[in-house]
């Protein structure tokens, strides 16, 4: 029987970080991950494989009187960055890194795992080791499929992520939302080309796109309630292939985010709006499209955001923060938005940031996260 001790969860961190893997195709890190747990104490664990999301994993905890289902969700895809730490243990698949800390995550799950496998929970417990957090929204895939019925469905759904702007272990969370939604643009705009000496022969586009991406820098100025918080960016634009041509065509990618549902899709609307005036406009074609699949927003809970504040603010062993709302996307929201339940942050203290090539969280928040969480799941189970 393997002991998580601190010591063992450290290298199991530097392990998982050698290995990363992209979204829906993380086989060694699932493999892995599986090996961990199948070495846990077994007397009150059921693992279950999801043979159409082959990289995911359920595990039960059974509980010795249950009064509920507690879940608990971890990410553990990575991204396409290649890494600059120069570390011993620095990922081996070149192009790909664990540059969000889903490596950080996967450990304090399994730290927390490790310990109800040996101290019995009151209540059930369900971890979901979720493939695809990074794109292709892992987490409604799951849902979708039904992985969450009878004795795998909780009735309240946590999950951490970690934050290099706070201290090591420290724990950060706040009421409402946690992470902006998102939705993912893409604009077309069909005029008419021609000989840059005869502009009045053609219908140029790059003029009608910089007029639309000059309308929407309004649309949260003027059209959104200041209080409240949203983005557009436009991240991408292509037209034109020469300097004497005029462009017959354009295309602009990018995206908006926000933190409600509502206030994502009243942006979504205003841009159809200034789209629909620009085509008016300049006599063209102009499509928006709108991926609404996108993350939606990650709203906490307000009863088991405030209990779990309650704990945290409690515990002397715990550094509790709170924090204001990202505008960075996170697919638990779509899980929230189906399963009540909370999100928040565990500091891990470093220079860069999320997604960076360079990130290098400090180690030490591991075991203070692990003792934080199963101090904060056991006292849950003591409330009716």
């Amino acid at each position: 029987m393997d002991v998580l001790t601190e010591d063992r969860l450290i290298q199991i961190r530097r392990d998982l970080h050698a290995i990363p893997e992209l979204a829906l195709a993380e086989k060694r890190t699932h493999a892995y991950l599986k090996r961990i747990i199948d070495g846990l104490d077994q007397r009150f664990i059921t693992v279950k494989t999801i043979p159409e999301l082959p990289t995911a994993l359920l595990v039960r905890v059974a509980g010795r009187q249950p009064k509920r289902t507690i879940g608990y969700r971890t990410d553990i895809d990575a991204l396409p960055v290649s890494e600059q730490t120069g570390l011993p243990f620095a990922s081996k698949n070149p192009g790909v890194m664990h540059a969000c800390g889903h490596d950080i995550h996967m450990t304090v799950a399994l730290g927390i795992l490790s310990y109800f496998s040996e101290h019995q929970p009151e209540d059930n417990l369900v971890f979901f080791f979720q493939p695809a957090e990074e794109s292709r929204n892992g987490g409604k895939l799951a849902y979708e499929l039904g992985v969450f019925q009878d004795e795998w469905r909780p009735d309240e759904f946590y999950g951490l992520h970690d934050n290099p702007d706070l201290p090591a272990g420290a724990i950060g969370a706040r009421m409402g939302t946690l992470f902006a939604g998102t939705t993912e643009v893409n604009i077309d705009l069909v005029g008419k080309g021609g000989h840059a000496a005869y502009p009045q022969d053609a219908n140029d586009m790059v003029v009608a796109a910089a007029q639309l991406i000059g309308q929407v820098q309004t649309i949260v100025s003027r059209s959104i309630d200041p209080i409240e918080g949203g983005v557009i960016t436009l991240g991408k634009l292509e037209a034109g292939t020469i300097r004497n041509v005029i462009a017959g065509s354009a295309h602009i990618e990018g995206t908006i985010r926000g933190l409600t549902q509502a206030m994502i899709e009243r942006i979504d609307g205003r841009l159809k709006d200034v789209g629909e005036g620009i085509a008016r406009s300049y006599n063209a074609e102009v499509t928006v499209t709108l991926n609404q699949g996108g993350y939606l927003p990650v709203e906490n809970n307000p009863a088991l955001t405030k209990n779990l504040i309650r704990y945290m603010k409690g515990a002397p062993d715990v550094t509790y923060i709170e924090t204001k709302p990202a505008m960075t996307g996170e697919d638990f929201g779509y899980l929230l938005s189906k399963i009540p339940g909370t999100m928040f942050w565990l500091g891990v203290e470093d220079k860069s940031q999320l997604h960076s090539a360079t990130l290098n969280p400090d180690e030490r928040a591991i075991q203070s996260g692990v003792n934080a969480i199963t101090g904060f799941l056991t006292d849950r189970m003591t409330q009716n």
